[in-house]
C-alpha cells in the first residue's frame, strides 16, 4: 500500500492536477446539460416513463 508521504512532489502534484482537472471537467458537463431545455425535458421524459413502469430491463454479465 503506497502512502502520500513516499510520493515525490512531483508525482504528488500530477495526481492532484489530474484529480482537480478531471472534476472541473465533470463539473462543467454537468452544468452544460443542466442549461440545456433538451435535456431537462429528457430527465423529464425519463422521469415520467420509470414511474409510468415503460422501462426495459437491460440484461448482462451483473444480472446473470
Amino acid at each position: 500500500m503506497s502512502v502520500v508521504k513516499d510520493l515525490p512532489i512531483e508525482d504528488f502534484e500530477r495526481l492532484i492536477e489530474r484529480v482537480v482537472r478531471r472534476t472541473l471537467e465533470e463539473y462543467l458537463e454537468d452544468l452544460e446539460a443542466l442549461a440545456s431545455p433538451k435535456y431537462l425535458a429528457s430527465v423529464r421524459e425519463a422521469r415520467e416513463d420509470y414511474q409510468a413502469g415503460r422501462v426495459t430491463k437491460l440484461s448482462g454479465p451483473e444480472s446473470e
